[in-house]
């Protein structure tokens, strides 16, 4: 992947400034000649023959030559310049609707002409609208001519020209070396000038669809360099980390015997861990035992019960005499996790003298002044909270664990802004959490510098939920269905989609569903809860929510994630085909908490075409057929690629280019089996190797 392209330095007083493609280039990162190289066409098209007129078929794409017979402007509702073409076979139709006086001139009667577009059937015969064309003769081109990605003001002719120069002058020497283990399929790999070379200019015998699915063996070679350079440069950013020192800790018993702080929240907590949370739980005590920084991503299902394996890896860096620090990117999923960790813990730390602290952003000078001092004196032996707890004024005496929530939605400079804030010289140990699973494809490449565990069961007493899908003209039904919920006691969801463009609209969308249910529903408690309401507010809507005050909450995506009622049965989701795969199971997984059968109505619009479009149906029907959120992950890696799952680690690791990572599975497990032997006994390759491909963004997979 080519390197970030830096902005053009400013011009010396009397140098050229930089001409439009010039900065086009750098704009799209085409800055080495390597990246020229690796600039790879998006399609082709084939000016290595031309062919008859007689001969061609309405929709397709051809070349042909002729001699101009008819050549005029024709006036009327919309001015056009048509030329009829004869090749002695037949004859063809050209019309431009824009055009300049030196089209009339190379366009006159009895000039020879070469044109290439789309074929399309005329009332006077075959025609081609607005085809490219120049003077007929001059040599046929013996490749298909590429068709580059490009950006405003950069012609395809220009950048051409420069991919060939940067081909020409690119080194390409190979970087793999000669004990590399062959590669999957019964064929070797081609070398990589070879594959290079072909991509840009292909043979026109070449089966066009084999470029299209990259399924070529030109292709292959660019797709195994790409993630052997990937899997590289995770497995050096873990190899540096593992460099690191962390504080060991591991559970201690107290002085006059008894239960460490860990045995006595195992046997405090009102339920039984299941077998998926002892294992990974015993994972993550045998990281926090070393001395080598722990870098583990806990990934498990909505409900699956990864905040109390937190709670546990808590305890023993407290019981070590450290502090540990929690952080959610919202108050209230924040707030979720401090009212259970607080309900676990803080009995047992009291007596030690120990409080769990709060830090959000929106707190009282006085009472914020408070946990800071807590924070610092080293009393606050949990820290929970948002963004606030890397603030600068935040200083911890002794921290070692740092826990985030939610992790893809904290961003590097976050996450090494928590890591900053152990003491000096040692490196807290880290470990973060998310509730949408990681396909395995991807947990071994963008993953692949992170430990992962995988809490792959539920505990007991969670309810199957039934997801249906309605169309909006059925709302009255689904109201009615509220209805009957709320008067068997139980309590519903409405969410309503954000929409990004416009924060009122999204609040206007909002209001008037909770208008409408409040008018529909009389008698019943509909809140409304959303975004830009002060936190105070906020906090008292989910607190009459939570205590089953409320039986209806109208919501924009903010309770997604951290919201745990019981009692809660339905959800339905509003315009249902805005939303992404793994963001619909976030929700899904609000329901189904307690012991009553639980629903989740996906509520979607076909807007004015009438029908849903085929990414929306996707998603809905993968909704439906499943609640196993690893399939879920896997369709959504299928319809959406890696850039839903990474979040802001898409900051943190280059985005593949060219392998697709479900079809590219084998050369993934070659290019990681490859990797750790690379840097082992060939280092120096393997440095050329990343700087070819990655540049200066291998630094960012440091964080």
């Amino acid at each position: 992947m080519p390197a970030a392209a830096p902005a053009p330095p400013p011009s010396p007083s009397g140098a050229r400034p930089l001409s439009p493609a010039r900065k086009a280039l750098i704009k799209l990162g085409l800055v080495r000649d390597i990246d020229l190289a690796l600039h790879l066409p998006l399609r082709y098209e084939d000016e290595t023959r031309i062919r008859p007129i007689a001969g061609l078929r309405d929709g397709e794409t051809a070349q042909v030559e002729g001699t101009v017979v008819h050549s005029g402007v024709q006036q009327g509702a919309r001015r056009q310049l048509k030329v009829l073409l004869d090749d002695g076979s037949d004859t063809l139709e050209l019309r431009f609707f824009t055009f300049f006086p030196s089209h009339l001139k190379t366009l006159a009667e009895g000039a020879q002409i070469r044109a290439r577009g789309e074929v399309r059937g005329g009332f006077v015969g075959r025609q081609m609208l607005h085809p490219a064309f120049q003077p007929a003769g001059g040599p046929l081109p013996e490749a298909l001519t590429p068709v580059y990605p490009t950006v405003a003001q950069l012609p395809q002719a220009y950048l051409r020209r420069a991919v060939d120069s940067g081909l020409a002058r690119a080194d390409l020497s190979e970087t793999l070396p000669p004990d590399a283990p062959p590669a999957p399929g019964a064929r070797p790999l081609w070398p990589l000038r070879d594959a290079l070379h072909f991509l840009h200019h292909p043979r026109p015998d070449v089966a066009l669809a084999t470029l299209e699915d990259k399924s070529h063996p030109a292709w292959q070679r660019l797709k195994a360099e790409e993630l052997l350079a990937q899997q590289i440069s995770q497995l050096e950013s873990k190899r540096e980390r593992d460099r690191l020192r962390a504080p060991t800790l591991a559970a201690a018993r107290p002085a006059g015997g008894g239960l460490s702080l860990h045995e006595q929240l195992l046997a405090a907590l009102p339920f039984q861990l299941t077998a998926a949370q002892r294992r990974v739980g015993a994972e993550i005590a045998q990281d926090l035992a070393r001395s080598v920084p722990m870098h583990r991503l806990l990934q498990g299902d909505v409900g699956s019960g990864k905040t109390v394996v937190a709670a546990l890896a808590a305890a023993i860096c407290i019981d070590a005499g450290w502090q540990c620090a929690l952080m959610a990117p919202t108050e209230i999923l924040a707030e979720q996790h401090f009212g259970k960790l607080v309900g676990w813990l803080e009995p047992l730390l009291a007596p030690r003298g120990q409080r769990v602290a709060w830090l959000v952003g929106g707190q009282k000078k006085k009472e914020r002044a408070a946990m800071l001092a807590l924070v610092e004196s080293g009393k606050a032996a949990l820290v929970v909270g948002t963004h606030a707890v890397i603030q600068e004024q935040v200083k911890f005496q002794r921290l070692a664990l740092a826990l985030i929530d939610e992790q893809h939605r904290f961003g590097v400079a976050q996450r090494l802004a928590l890591r900053g804030k152990g003491p000096g010289g040692l490196e807290p140990h880290l470990l973060m959490m998310t509730a949408t699973p990681i396909p395995r494809t991807l947990a071994m490449s963008y993953y692949a510098d992170l430990d992962v565990s995988t809490i792959d069961e539920l505990p007991p007493g969670r309810t199957p939920i039934v997801t249906k899908t309605v169309v909006d003209s059925r709302r009255d039904e689904v109201v009615a269905r509220i209805a009957a919920q709320v008067a068997q006691g139980r309590q519903v969801y409405w969410v309503c989609p954000l929409i990004e463009e416009s924060e009122a609209l999204d609040l206007s969308n909002a209001t008037a569903t909770h208008a409408a249910l409040s008018e529909a529903l009389p008698g019943v408690l509909v809140g409304l809860l959303h975004s830009r309401m002060p936190a105070a507010e906020k906090k008292a809507v989910m607190a009459l929510f939570s205590e089953g005050v409320m039986g209806v909450l109208v919501s924009t995506t903010v309770i997604e994630v951290g919201v745990d009622v019981p009692n809660a049965s339905l959800m339905v989701i509003e315009h249902a085909e805005r939303f992404g795969l793994s963001q619909l199971h976030q929700l899904r997984g609000r329901v189904g908490r307690g012991a009553a059968a639980s629903a989740c109505v996906l509520l979607y619009s076909t807007g004015d075409s009438g029908r849903l479009g085929e990414t929306a149906r996707d998603r809905l029907r993968a909704m439906a057929e499943t609640t196993d959120g690893f399939e879920i992950a896997r369709r959504d890696l299928e319809i959406r690629g890696p850039g839903e799952f990474l979040g802001a680690r898409q900051s943190g690791a280059p985005l593949l280019r060219f392998a697709d990572l479900e079809t590219d599975a084998a050369l993934l497990a070659w290019a990681r089996e490859l990797a750790p032997a690379m840097l082992d006994r060939h280092p120096a390759l393997a440095r050329r190797h990343v700087e070819r491909w990655l540049g200066s963004k291998s630094e960012y997979l440091k964080a």
